[in-house]
């Protein structure tokens, strides 16, 4: 069963790479305009701009991960209440 469990978490890890590395021609098309403006501002101007970014980028990451933390703490809840009052019923 522990054998399982490990086959199961290195296949979704396996899945999840995959889905990183392979749009990467996506990420490469961008906005003439930004790409004009970047290239010519100086290095603080691009270090403001990489630092904007990940500002923006952050918050709806832990966003993300916290609402995806509260379901899989709370997969069970409803189920378990169903059970109980289901083997209620059978005693």
């Amino acid at each position: 069963m522990r054998f399982q469990n490990l086959l199961r978490w290195l296949g979704i890890a396996l899945v999840g790479l995959v889905l990183l590395v392979a749009p990467l021609p996506a990420f490469s098309q961008s906005c003439a305009l930004c790409y004009t403006q970047a290239a010519s501002s100086g290095a603080r101007m691009i270090t403001a701009l990489r630092n904007g970014i990940l500002i923006l980028v952050v918050p709806p990451v832990f966003m993300s991960v916290g609402i995806t933390v509260l379901c899989y703490r709370r997969r069970n809840q409803f189920r378990q209440d169903d059970y109980d009052a289901e083997s209620d019923r059978i005693a």
